[in-house]
C-alpha cells in the first residue's frame, strides 16, 4: 500500500516523541487499535472524510470513542484532527506501527490464499518459502477465492505466487505461442 507524504511524516514525529518519552510500546498498542477500528468501521470512516462536520464535533467524538487511550495517543488524535487531516489517521496509524515494527526487525508477510487454511498448513508454506528468516514476523492472511486454489505469498519485496489462476494463464500463454 502507498503511503501518504502526510501519514508518514505525522508517523515519524509520533515516533520520535514516544521514543523520547520511553512509551512507545502502549502507543503502539493503541495505534493497531486505531487501525482495526477504522478497518471495521465504515461509519467512522465516512465521518471523518465528510469536510462539513466542525472539526471541534469531529475531535469530540473522537476523544470519546479513544477515552481510554494514553494521553499520548490522545494528543495526536487531537493534532491530526485540529490539521484537517483525519482522513489521514488509519494511514498514520498503520505508518507508525510499520515504523516500530521496522525497528523490532518484524517481518511483513501477506498470503492469499483461494480459502481459509489451517495454521499448520500456514506454518509449513512459511516454512518451504526460505523466505522467512526471523521468528518475529506480522502475518496478514488474505482470502480471495478468485486464485481458485493455492497461494500468493509476499515477504518484503519478494512475491512467490503458486496460485492456480497464475498456472492456468500461463499454460493459456503458451498454448496462444504456438
Amino acid at each position: 500500500m502507498l503511503t501518504s507524504k502526510v501519514a508518514k511524516r505525522y508517523a515519524q514525529g509520533l515516533l520520535d516523541f514516544t521514543q523520547e518519552s520511553g512509551n512507545t510500546e502502549s502507543v503502539f498498542v493503541e495505534m493497531k487499535d486505531i487501525v482495526k477500528i477504522m478497518s471495521l468501521s465504515k461509519e467512522l470512516n465516512t465521518f471523518f472524510n465528510t469536510p462539513i462536520i466542525d472539526a471541534r464535533k469531529k475531535e469530540a467524538i473522537a476523544l470519546e470513542i479513544f477515552k481510554d487511550f494514553s494521553p499520548v495517543s490522545k494528543n495526536i488524535i487531537r493534532l491530526v484532527i485540529k490539521q484537517g487531516r483525519e482522513s489521514q489517521l488509519k494511514n498514520i496509524a498503520q505508518e507508525f506501527i510499520n515504523k516500530v515494527e521496522d525497528i523490532k526487525g518484524t517481518q511483513r508477510i501477506s498470503l492469499v490464499t483461494a480459502s481459509k487454511l489451517s495454521e499448520q498448513n500456514i506454518q509449513k508454506i512459511i516454512a518451504d518459502s526460505n523466505m522467512v528468516n526471523v521468528s518475529n514476523y506480522d502475518l496478514e492472511t488474505i482470502i480471495k477465492p478468485d486464485i481458485l486454489g493455492g497461494y500468493i505469498l509476499r515477504v518484503g519485496d519478494q512475491q512467490i505466487d503458486a496460485s492456480v489462476k497464475t498456472k492456468l494463464n500461463n499454460i493459456k500463454k503458451e498454448f496462444q505461442l504456438n
